[in-house]
């Protein structure tokens, strides 16, 4: 496995829905790069037994964890307990970049 990555360079995008391109993946945890076009969304959703992390790379979106939605930009981190709602949107203009790390990997 590749060790050194550089996460901004992988993302992609299109036009029919957000984009997830693996990063890391082991037995206990994965790491994802996220890329939103303006206007894209991953619904609120959540997950019972693992925690999510969300770090913005680049661009701006909204972010809500259980019932908080807040503005986040480059270089916000943001904390998903596990069996807490959460979902992203993008309202655009610019493309939404996102690092995301998951632990403990959901069966």
């Amino acid at each position: 496995m590749e060790v050194f990555k550089h996460a901004g360079s992988l993302a992609a995008f299109a036009p029919a829905k957000l984009q997830k391109v693996n990063l890391f993946d082991s037995e206990r945890m994965f790491c994802d790069v996220y890329g939103l076009e303006p206007g894209q969304e991953q619904k609120a959703h959540s997950h019972a037994g693992s925690d999510k992390v969300y770090y913005v790379i680049a661009g701006s979106g909204r972010l809500q964890i259980g019932a908080e939605s807040r503005e986040v930009g480059a270089g916000h981190a943001v904390f998903a307990p596990a069996g807490s709602s959460h979902a992203v949107h993008n309202p655009g203009p610019e493309r939404l970049t996102l690092l995301v790390f998951m632990a403990p990997k959901p069966s």
